[in-house]
């Protein structure tokens, strides 16, 4: 067992009766930049808390070194979960300023870099002594990218980081990203709904699907298995067997058929009176998790 492995096994989770995460299984392994994709309630946010064992599950195990995350000091000291943060609290507008969420970062991550932390203060502008509720959404997201970043744990997780910014400043941080990976060689998980974007940083993508991983795979690997085949509608049909067809659009007798698989049948097709296409990592997220529905 590698020491810095997260590891998820049989993971299950139920709000009331709704079951979120069902007998899910996850290895997280080191030294690579993960990104968490999936829809609106499919369970990500949930899973990352039971990863860092910040939620409970009700069956099944988180390990880190194989050893238990949950209330154990020794794994947590090696894991982030710079979670977004909120302009209100239980008791109303969240009067904590910035420098105290810093303060509090500073004890708590073992490996926090105090110099890297005043550095993304000062590049990001963010004032210390302004209020959380004060901040706009986007700089909400850049005092979570700080924590992120210079906690330097060895497992960094951020949750939706990108939301609020711009577009400039989504290029920053990706920039800000790749750079400490390639300075300290650690593990990010990035969750994020901006997909295309970030497909580029993305060594690694988990597809999380209605509670179940539907993939774990690196992402030029998996992509590269996606085309689209288009052209007369019985000529699509005719190339398409033996290719598994996620979805279909069609005008008139124009057809194109979002399709998964290679080898003799892909090479048929690309010889065939059709156009074949490669489709990018939104175009496969959402051929596998569309379910049909308007995207």
């Amino acid at each position: 067992m590698n020491p810095d492995v997260l590891k998820a096994e049989g993971v299950c989770k139920s709000y009331g009766k709704k079951e979120v995460l069902h007998d899910l299984d996850l290895t997280i392994q080191p030294g690579k930049i993960y990104g968490l994709i999936g829809r609106n309630g499919a369970g990500k946010t949930t899973l990352l808390g039971i990863l860092t064992a910040q939620n409970t599950l009700d069956s099944g195990t988180v390990t880190y070194g194989g050893q238990p995350v949950w209330e154990n000091q020794a794994a947590l000291d090696h894991i982030c979960f710079s979670r977004e943060l909120q302009p209100t609290l239980f008791t109303g507008p969240n009067n904590l300023k910035v420098k105290h969420y810093l303060k509090s970062a500073a004890i708590y991550y073992p490996n926090w870099d105090q110099e890297y932390a005043d550095q993304l203060l000062a590049g990001f502008k963010l004032e210390p002594k302004k209020k959380i509720c004060q901040l706009s959404k986007g700089q909400m997201s850049m005092v979570t990218i700080l924590i992120a970043l210079a906690s330097r744990a060895p497992i960094t997780i951020l949750d939706e980081p990108a939301a609020g910014l711009d577009v400039v400043m989504r290029e920053r941080f990706y920039q800000l990203l790749l750079e400490d990976y390639a300075q300290t060689n650690r593990t990010f998980i990035v969750s994020t709904h901006i997909i295309e974007e970030a497909a580029s940083v993305f060594e690694q993508v988990i597809i999380l699907d209605e509670g179940r991983i539907l993939e774990n795979s690196p992402t030029e690997d998996l992509i590269g298995q996606f085309h689209y085949i288009s052209g007369r509608e019985d000529i699509v049909d005719q190339v398409c067997r033996g290719l598994e067809v996620l979805s279909v659009q069609q005008m008139g007798r124009h057809k194109t058929a979002a399709v998964r698989g290679g080898g003799v049948k892909l090479e048929a097709a690309l010889s065939a009176d059709v156009d074949v296409s490669p489709m990018n990592l939104q175009n496969v997220f959402v051929a596998l998790c569309g379910h049909g529905d308007a995207q």
